[in-house]
């Protein structure tokens, strides 16, 4: 059984809600929505080759100016090997010295139909890869990027070598190859529980003397859970069963630590004893492949239990995380309590999951969102609000949205998903490329690149990318006789049928679901189920074609009023907006003596503006460290970056006090080796390594009173990087009470250089706003104009809700009207009082109400 997709059923249109959202947004931007066009063979064709001269570059950078090293700079236009590089902490810790980037683009280069390039590629891993290396790794990614890639590797060159065209001299040594690192990788599952260590060296293991590793008591849900594809295919492939039984154990231990009132899991357990160490539960980062990988291995394997234990997860998450379009986080013992109002890139994967079980509409909904997101950022931030607003600016061309996109293609053969996908290449080609490859963006609000090309962009965004736009008969393998690990690796889904089993797991009988659909325990396949009716997925997408407000084209109308598709004699659709509380009325009858014509059909709306004084969206305040000891005597102010915990320096009326020490660790990722140095001081340190958070308990713990925590991307700075606010690790962070402010790279290093040439230097935390010797101004005042739709007649009979704004079409402008107290002379204005009654305003509130609106307010 294939990667056969199918739609799921009808389902009803948008609710009224959407279509007051949608209305709003089509009176106010004055949108004209237009579906994108099918797309010819020709541009289909250009688009592939297009694909294939960026996969030429990327990968050319890669062999010309990085291997065998593990990864390419592609801003340094060099290797990045372990060691010789500044340590990046966890992220690393996928380097072992393995030429990784090779070894994880072997068969994607035999999906581009590069049989000599790949041939080649072979040949070099053979002869230059060693798997021996005294280095720790990550064993989750160890496992989906180079024994998947040996993986992929063996199975395209064993295809190749059968059809007798070429790889004839190939007999099996990257499956060698492959099994040499499993063994390896084993004795990471050598705990009490059967949950794997996150970390093992290649050479001594974990518990050697000389290993530098197996101290860790905590492990993602996804790092143990993302083994199974892998280890069973090199079981089934080696004859060694081991490899999957110790793959199948750790998913055990996952289902039974599931909590059993929500059947959700958390993000990270303890290795040792399987309690959860963080109980957020979502569908992102370190949860994500988890989920993924139970509904594949029933794909692979053909075992049941992955598909029963599959369906029970994900009735959970639609149940409790899936709140259309959004994916949210929630804590796995209180559900219906969303913990954080943020998403991770990584969860952008989720709707290609649900493309695989049938379930086509939040699957569809969701990507809409996503690709929402994208024109507004250009690419997905590596998180983003609910608002849909940057939490962290970083993009690493990760290629989840692309896999999505080409699972929704396939499943509904809508060319929009082409059109998608084109807009992915171009922002690559615009925003992404540089002389020697593609680099990560730092920040994608100022575009500003990261010396960074992860093995990933080549294992899977240029595979999706050109499948998307390929057809099969293009293709030099069938690709529905392959399923995509994680990485995008290809295994056939023969190993099912051709191999022997493993025995199989042994666990408690899973619960039968109550709500069961058609794909619950079945695999969906387009050719039978699935009419290819692009139109299905259009009448979903329309609802959230507008949702961050990106796209609305401003296209004035011949006449100056907003038309609506309601007719005089048609009084059902009139009637249900009025349903919604939106009320109409004829043009001509409003307008009767002012223009002398009638336009039947046109109909006037009137917009009513409430002022709202609080802020709905949070606003980043800047902090600043100010030198006040001689010779700086409050001179120099550095801009700083606030917290979300730790102490509130907001409601410091003074600030908080004290003289700098350098953390030592640097990085106070442990403990802090200086206390006698730090207590009582503001203690500085390097971010990376570990959470801020961490950081800050150290710190506390030592006794420092304030912690400055300074970037560790060189060159950055407040002026060209926006300021954030710190964020915790998810968990409870109540126990923080220090003042904690972040400099960027520059104003970091101005600080440090103070300290080394004066020794003993007094700084000042506090807010910008509040800064010695800044002469105090009146602090504009910020406000929210929340619009509603006057109810029939209400302006013209009655009081409105409050003070008002009006917005008014006249003279091929739409203008804000703010309406002066000597405009409203022989008008009554009207406000509403503290105990919320309707009364004519005084002539202070209707003052206060105009001197209080800026000119640069953005409604």
């Amino acid at each position: 059984m294939g990667e056969n997709l199918s739609r799921k059923r009808d389902y009803p249109p948008g609710t009224g809600l959407m279509l007051k959202i949608l209305l709003i947004s089509c009176l106010l931007g004055w949108a004209t929505c237009q579906e994108s066009q099918s797309m010819t063979t020709e541009e289909k064709t250009a688009i592939r080759h297009q694909i294939i001269e960026m996969f030429d570059h990327a990968y050319g950078s890669y062999m010309k100016y990085a291997y065998p090293a593990d990864e390419l700079m592609p801003l340094s236009c060099r290797g990045r090997v372990r060691g010789q590089e500044p340590n990046r902490g966890d992220i690393d810790d996928s380097l072992g010295k393995f030429s990784l980037t090779l070894i994880d683009t072997l068969d994607t280069l035999v999906v581009l139909n590069k049989l000599d390039e790949f041939e080649d590629a072979v040949r070099k891993a053979m002869s230059d890869v060693r798997l021996d290396n005294d280095v720790v790794v990550s064993v989750f990614e160890t496992n989906i990027r180079v024994l998947g890639g040996l993986l992929g590797g063996h199975i395209m060159a064993d295809l190749l070598r059968q059809r007798g065209e070429r790889m004839q001299w190939y007999s099996g040594e990257l499956l060698h190859m492959a099994k040499e690192l499993g063994h390896r990788l084993l004795p990471a599952f050598n705990t009490t529980s059967g949950l794997p260590y996150p970390k093992v060296n290649l050479r001594y293991g974990i518990l050697n003397p000389l290993s530098r590793t197996g101290t860790e008591s905590d492990t993602c849900t996804a790092c143990a859970g993302t083994m199974i594809l892998e280890f069973a295919a090199l079981s089934r492939l080696s004859g060694e069963s081991v490899f999957e039984e110790h793959a199948r154990k750790a998913l055990d231990v996952l289902w039974e630590r599931r909590q059993r009132g929500s059947d959700l899991v958390g993000t990270i357990i303890n290795i040792h004893n399987g309690e959860w160490v963080r109980k957020d539960s979502g569908v992102g980062a370190g949860i994500d492949s988890y989920y993924e990988y139970l509904m594949k291995a029933y794909i692979l394997l053909g075992d049941n239990v992955f598909l029963e234990r599959f369906n029970v997860h994900y009735h959970a998450i639609m149940k409790y995380i899936s709140q259309p379009p959004l994916l949210l986080n929630v804590h796995m013992h209180n559900p219906t309590v969303s913990v954080r109002s943020w998403m991770d890139s990584l969860l952008a994967f989720f709707p290609g999951l649900q493309v695989l079980r049938g379930d086509l509409k939040p699957a569809i909904e969701t990507h809409e969102m996503l690709y929402q997101v994208t024109k507004q950022h250009k690419f997905l931030p590596e998180a983003f609000t609910t608002e849909f607003r940057v939490h962290w600016g970083q993009h690493l061309l990760r290629p989840e949205f692309a896999e999505s996109t080409y699972y929704l293609y396939k499943a509904t053969g809508d060319p929009y998903y082409l059109r998608v996908g084109q807009s992915i290449v171009e922002k690559l080609n615009a925003y992404a490329r540089v002389p020697c490859g593609f680099a990560a963006v730092q920040d994608v609000r100022t575009g500003m690149h990261e010396d960074r090309m992860d093995s990933f962009f080549l294992a899977e965004m240029f595979k999706y990318l050109y499948l998307l736009f390929s057809e099969k008969s293009e293709l030099p393998i069938d690709i529905d006789n392959y399923i995509f690990t994680t990485e995008a690796h290809l295994l056939p889904i023969s190993l099912s049928t051709t191999q022997l089993p493993c025995n199989g797991n042994n666990t408690e009988s899973v619960p039968v679901l109550q709500e069961e659909d058609l794909f619950t325990h079945s695999c969906p396949s387009t050719e039978t189920l699935f009419p290819n009716n692009p139109s299905f997925a259009k009448t979903i997408r329309d609802g959230y074609k507008y949702l961050t407000g990106v796209g609305r084209a401003f296209h004035p109308l011949p006449i100056r009023e907003i038309e609506l598709p309601l007719h005089d004699n048609g009084m059902e659709p009139v009637e249900f907006l009025k349903s919604m509380g939106i009320s109409l009325t004829p043009l001509n009858e409003v307008m009767a003596g002012d223009t002398g014509r009638e336009h039947k059909g046109v109909y006037r709306v009137k917009l009513v503006a409430e002022v709202s004084q609080t802020p709905e969206e949070e606003v980043v305040v800047p902090h600043v460290v100010q030198l006040i000891s001689p010779p700086f005597l409050g001179r120099t102010v550095l801009t700083a970056g606030p917290a979300k915990f730790g102490m509130d320096l907001t409601k410091q009326e003074h600030g908080v006090k004290g003289s700098i020490v350098k953390a030592s660790p640097y990085t106070a990722c442990g403990p802090i080796e200086n206390t006698v140095e730090l207590k009582g001081r503001i203690a500085l340190a390097l971010r990376g390594d570990c959470m801020f958070a961490a950081k800050a308990r150290w710190l506390q713990e030592a006794g420092a009173i304030g912690a400055i925590f300074i970037d560790h991307r060189e060159g950055s700075n407040s002026e060209e990087t926006p300021l954030f606010q710190m964020v915790g690790d998810g968990d409870f962070t109540e126990d923080i009470t220090l003042p904690l402010v972040f400099l960027f790279s520059r104003e970091g290093a101005i600080l440090t250089a103070a300290l080394q040439e004066h020794h003993n230097v007094d700084v000042l935390l506090l807010p910008k706003e509040r800064q010695l010797g800044q002469d105090k101004t009146e602090k504009p005042v910020s406000m929210n104009i929340k619009l509603r739709l006057a109810e029939e007649g209400e302006l013209e009979e009655g009081p409105a809700r409050g003070p008002t704004l009006e917005f008014i079409l006249e003279n091929e402008e739409v203008l804000l009207k703010e309406e002066e107290e000597e405009e409203l002379r022989g008008k009554q204005q009207f406000c509403t009082t503290e105990n919320e009654r309707t009364e004519p305003c005084s002539a202070k509130s209707a003052q206060t109400l105009n001197t209080n609106i800026r000119p640069d307010t953005n409604p």
